[in-house]
């Protein structure tokens, strides 16, 4: 049985940092596509940044670039993101989710197939 729980979310001022983490357990780890997605109020759920089973493939949005961070520890099976310069429309529910055995980078959103619970992250103007 395949398991995401993430950790890290909160409260934080606009400018500045958080770090998610996610484990993940029931799955081969380094062969499984990983990506962050987030859903604010009212909205779809988009994707935010993307990684290969391998951690030197990436993808990130455009309205990250440059200030999130995706990577990897597959002896640890975890996955994070690192979000700094942080913006109020940052504010979501962050989701992380997998894509066993297929461990190109992934950035469909139906394609993931395993989802974690989400954890809020609420930035303040």
């Amino acid at each position: 049985q395949v398991q995401l729980v993430e950790s890290g979310g909160g409260l934080v001022q606009a400018g500045g940092s958080l770090r998610l983490s996610c484990l993940a357990s029931g799955l081969t780890f380094n062969r499984a596509a990983m990506g962050w997605f987030r859903q604010a109020p009212g909205k779809e759920r988009e994707l935010v940044a993307a990684i290969s089973g391998s951690g030197e493939g990436t993808y990130y949005a455009d309205p990250v670039k440059g200030r999130f961070t995706i990577s990897r520890d597959n002896a640890k099976k975890m996955v994070y993101l690192q979000m700094n310069s942080l913006k109020p429309e940052d504010t979501a529910v962050y989701y992380c989710a997998s894509r066993p055995r297929v461990a190109v980078v992934t950035t469909t959103r139906w394609l993931y197939e395993y989802w974690g619970q989400g954890t809020q992250v609420t930035v303040s103007s």
